[in-house]
């Protein structure tokens, strides 16, 4: 492509001038004019419904297509200072993902006032008329020639992955949850959404009054949902707790107490759903630059874990790829440096992690560490580094040396990296979800998914109560 853009004014001009300009649809060109013009009919934007429609794409005749010969008029011909005036366009065909327009303009009556008249045809790749019409501009009477405008990248940060796992979630579903405590207005919207979609059956644990009023408060019909009867927030916790050591629920949620107060009566030694395994947090984030769920374990629960909790964090998040269908999930020991080194003790335990997967004491995934966050993300970062192995730029699961770092990494992708996070406790007999109110829907749901998911790993639990 040229570096300069210039135009050509209107003396310049003779009758039967013409330009082009060929390109393909991809549905990022779909959905960024959805964006700009809040048009999100589904025969647009959903690929799957356009698809089984008749409508297949047909945004790509007024959007697309006009805009293709808009930008042949006001970059070629006449180019920079062109005046769009009117157009009378015919939409002949529709145009799926992947064809290929060319755009033609050609200049068919100059008239007074610097006036211009072309005619405009759009065919796809079998020569076939798409568009055809013509537009009527102001050509510029000054010559312009500057500088071509480097466009910047554009990346539409949806949340692909997420929306998996719902779908995960709703083919394994529905699954009874205790919900405890909630007096919350989020918990109550993640309840519903959840339930709507069909993940989760909601066993609501708490004062029945507060629930009651709560519901009302935003709007919820909870008059089909099971509630069970307590006065205050501990009594909700062993009350879940007791439903799920008798397989009643499948999953407890975390409604309005401290969630320290929930898991001291879920990790409980005597009464409580405790394995032989530490219990760990585990984050499931849609990051829009990674093109996979990228996982990362322990951000939530473990403060300091020493190697042999480590050891469980590790299992813990491959059982949960397991669950998901990663047979054998690609597992970085986070480190601030790929060499083992002794006076950065996250690297001896990194590598110590990963002679124990080799030696059978951890199972079910490759592991490979030290590794460095950008060894571990990047193909080129590794390469650069010398750092050759399955993991390195590829990896499932980020293992973090202590929940400080984690919880650093963990806002960084949620607020600069636009990345969705859906999380799960991990370990014990049933999982555990942690929601906050500042989640959006999605990650709710996600995170229901993900417990709907585990549940399913194990007996289904009885529906009667």
């Amino acid at each position: 492509m040229n570096e300069f853009i210039e135009n050509c004014t209107f003396d310049e001009i003779q009758v039967g001038d013409a330009a082009s300009l060929e390109q393909a649809l991809t549905m990022a060109d779909i959905k960024l004019f959805a964006i700009m013009s809040g048009d999100v009919n589904p025969a647009h934007v959903d690929e799957d419904y356009a698809r089984s429609s008749r409508f297949h794409e047909v945004i790509a005749h007024g959007m697309w297509g006009g805009s293709l010969i808009s930008t042949v008029l006001g970059t070629q011909l006449p180019g920079p200072g062109t005046i769009y005036l009117t157009q009378t366009l015919k939409f002949l065909r529709p145009v799926g993902l992947g064809d290929v327009l060319v755009v033609t303009v050609s200049a068919r009556e100059k008239k007074a006032n610097q006036r211009i008249v072309f005619e405009c045809t759009c065919l796809n790749q079998n020569g076939e008329e798409v568009i055809i019409g013509d537009a009527e501009v102001i050509a510029p009477s000054e010559k312009i020639r500057r500088p071509r405008y480097v466009l910047p990248g554009v990346r539409l940060a949806e949340r692909t992955h997420l929306n998996e796992l719902v779908a995960a979630g709703i083919a394994a579903g529905p699954v009874p949850i205790a919900v405890v405590h909630p007096l919350s207005p989020h918990s109550f919207k993640t309840c519903e959404e959840a339930q709507a979609a069909g993940i989760i059956e909601p066993v609501l644990i708490g004062p029945a009054r507060k629930m009651r009023a709560v519901a009302e408060e935003v709007g919820i019909d909870i008059g089909a949902w099971r509630l069970i009867r307590v006065e205050h927030s501990h009594a909700a916790a062993e009350e879940a707790v007791s439903l799920a050591r008798a397989g009643k629920v499948g999953a407890l949620l975390q409604g309005s107490q401290n969630i320290d107060e929930l898991l001291r009566v879920a990790l409980s030694r005597e009464s409580g759903l405790r394995t032989e395994r530490r219990a760990s947090h585990v984050y499931a984030f849609d990051v829009p630059t990674y093109a996979k769920p990228l996982f990362m374990t322990d951000a939530g629960l473990n403060v300091h874990p020493n190697l042999d909790e480590k050891a469980n964090i590790v299992q813990n998040a491959a059982d949960l790829l397991h669950a998901l269908g990663v047979a054998t999930p690609k597992v970085a020991c986070l480190a601030a440096i790929e060499r083992v080194n002794a006076a950065v003790p996250s690297t001896l335990e990194a590598a110590a992690l990963c002679k124990m997967a080799d030696r059978g004491q951890i199972t079910g995934a490759h592991l490979d560490g030290p590794l460095a966050f950008d060894t571990a993300v990047s193909y080129a970062a590794g390469e650069a580094s010398g750092v050759s192995s399955e993991v390195a730029g590829d990896a499932d699961v980020l293992v973090v040396p202590d929940l400080e770092a984690g919880s650093m990494i963990a806002h960084q992708f949620r607020h600069l990296g636009d990345a969705g996070a859906a999380g799960i406790v991990m370990g014990a007999r049933v999982p555990v979800l942690v929601t906050a109110p500042h989640d959006d829907p999605l990650d709710r749901l996600a995170s229901c998914a993900l417990a709907a998911i585990v549940a399913q790993q194990s007996k289904r639990p009885s529906m009667s109560i």
